[in-house]
């Protein structure tokens, strides 16, 4: 299945990975560039994110440990400053 990544924006896709031993517990895409992206999901594999950054989505990692809402804000906050908002 595919997920699409509109230009400019950011997403987060737990309840995309369904592997159980998958070391995080989600992943926040930021998609910079002007097109959309498709993304396959559901996220069984670590492989996955290397593939994805190819294509050129930042992807950021949340382990069990980290906080998703801390990670999510500085994340968008980058954005933001990229966009210049």
């Amino acid at each position: 299945m595919k997920f699409v990544v509109r230009s400019q924006h950011i997403v987060s896709l737990g309840g995309y990975i369904v592997e159980r031993n998958f070391p995080y517990r989600n992943l926040i895409l930021v998609n910079k560039s002007e097109e959309p992206i498709k993304v396959e999901i559901p996220v069984f594999e670590e492989e996955w994110i290397e593939e994805h950054e190819k294509l050129g989505l930042e992807i950021t990692p949340v382990k069990d440990e980290e906080s998703f809402l801390s990670k999510y804000r500085k994340t968008k906050a980058d954005l933001d400053k990229f966009l210049g908002k």
